[in-house]
């Protein structure tokens, strides 16, 4: 049997806008324990924001706290569907060069998949498996 995006993903995404602020989105991340947001601007899927691109493209370029997510968020976007096999998501993020790609159910992100929750479906005894299983640093 295939396995699924939709068995894999990490369901019901947190969403933030184009005119929020990078620090709302900090926020968002820090209060949902996730490391990405979907971006949307006038109720439509525009991109996705990470901690990395707040820390590399927010902070680090010397944006302050109250830039926009816009500013700073991916907007060449790659997306797989739930009902795509789970290698379909492998390639296109190897393709895209990225760590993580909504999963879109026509114009609604339903989730988001990483390669943490690919280690940990597709090589459980990996490192990287062990690392995304764990409770989060507090």
């Amino acid at each position: 049997m295939v396995q699924r995006v939709a068995d894999v993903m990490t369901p019901a995404p947190t969403s933030v806008d184009t005119t929020d602020t990078i620090e709302a989105a900090a926020r968002a991340m820090a209060s949902g324990d996730v490391g990405a947001l979907i971006v949307e601007s006038e109720s439509r899927i525009v991109g996705i924001i990470t901690d990395r691109d707040i820390v590399v493209r927010g902070l680090a370029e010397g944006r302050g706290l109250d830039a926009t997510v816009g500013e700073i968020a991916s907007d060449q976007l790659v997306t797989v569907g739930p009902g795509d096999p789970v290698a379909t998501a492998v390639e296109v993020m190897r393709d895209a060069a990225v760590r993580r790609v909504p999963v879109m159910d026509g114009d609604t992100a339903v989730g988001i998949v990483s390669i943490g929750d690919l280690a940990v479906e597709r090589d459980p005894s990996s490192a990287l498996a062990d690392i995304s299983e764990e409770p989060p640093n507090r």
